[in-house]
């Protein structure tokens, strides 16, 4: 019986919490700590903690941790799974229905209005990563980041991965610097 109890501690959450992972912190803590009394609102108060230390999103890092706590490995698997079948499941039905309408000219047009929205909100993104990264690191390095990234993604035709990955190795040397 615990591991119902520990998949409707979760799931209910992963429905109502609106917004993700940070909306249903209160509700994940009301089925914890007050439905089931799993832990103390201190106890929850380290996991939250802990959860946001690590990178990842902190509603999958509770469930997995409280879910192992209470149910050991079969409990970890089913927290998880718990919190993120609200998602899976209306993604699916989503998908099922938009696959259904594909040819529908009301849905191409919508994908065609989308598309430039959507090109909109990359292009303020990555102003704002310009922004902030030439307000950390300085226009300079900001200037020949971008040089590279750009001479070994479009001329050396390098996978994007691992532009990624010396751009973090450049950054993290530099900080001890």
């Amino acid at each position: 019986m615990i591991y119902w109890y520990i998949f409707l501690a979760f799931f209910i959450p992963g429905i109502l919490g609106y917004g993700g992972g940070p909306a249903s912190i209160p509700l994940v803590e009301k089925e914890v700590v007050d439905r089931y009394g799993w832990m103390t609102t201190q106890e929850f108060g380290e996991v939250l903690a802990l959860g946001n230390a690590l990178p990842g999103p902190i509603a999958t890092k509770m469930a997995g941790y409280i879910g192992y706590m209470e149910g050991g490995v079969l409990g970890s698997v089913i927290a998880l799974f718990a919190s993120v079948a609200p998602s899976l499941i209306l993604m699916i039905l989503l998908m099922v229905t938009l696959l259904k309408y594909k040819d529908s000219p009301k849905v191409k047009n919508i994908t065609k209005l989308i598309r430039p929205v959507i090109a909109v909100l990359l292009g303020a993104m990555t102003l704002q990563f310009f922004m902030t990264s030439v307000d950390t690191s300085g226009s300079v390095q900001t200037v020949i980041l971008i040089v590279i990234s750009y001479w070994m993604l479009e001329i050396r035709k390098i996978h994007p991965a691992f532009v990624i990955l010396l751009a973090l190795a450049y950054g993290g040397i530099s900080g001890f610097l």
